[in-house]
């Protein structure tokens, strides 16, 4: 497999990354966006878009954005906070023409834990037999993506 840089996305309010560099070291983390005190509602989505912005910029670009596809969510605010952030990500892809590509939820915890419908205790434990050491249950399902997209593009 030829070195590209992969980043892979949980997204939401406390969202999950993991940076596949070139050279196959792994960053990660856990990125609040939860809005401040008097900002507007749409700061967290610009805030959003400047935090990825920076991502690609300290490794000299991107070749493949991968986030976790979520069809259902806990309450409305969730949904509408996704769809945001979702929105803001394809836009951003779109324009720095970055591919990206949507993972189903239980995909990628199948692939993490060979069940679809692991929990997140089970998704830290996964990430942790790599290996990895994940802040909370969003860096864990944001590794356990990034070693899906990484299997993915090896047998492509």
């Amino acid at each position: 497999m030829e070195q590209r840089t992969i980043l892979a996305l949980d997204l939401g309010t406390q969202t999950g990354w993991a940076l596949w560099t070139g050279n196959g070291s792994v960053i990660s983390g856990s990125e609040c966006f939860k809005p401040q005190r008097f900002e507007g509602g749409g700061m967290r989505f610009l805030r959003f878009k400047r935090w990825l912005t920076e991502i690609k910029q300290s490794v000299d670009g991107l070749d493949a954005v991968y986030f976790e596809e979520v069809r259902r969510h806990m309450g409305v605010d969730a949904a509408h906070a996704y769809g945001g952030f979702m929105g803001q990500l394809t836009a951003w892809c779109e324009h720095h023409q970055i591919p990206y590509q949507g993972v189903p939820v239980g995909t990628i915890k199948k692939h993490a834990t060979g069940k679809g419908n692991a929990g997140k205790q089970d998704m830290i434990m996964a990430a942790q037999q790599h290996g990895f050491t994940p802040a909370d249950d969003n860096e864990a399902d944001a590794l356990a993506l990034m070693r899906w997209a990484i299997a993915q593009e090896q047998t492509a």
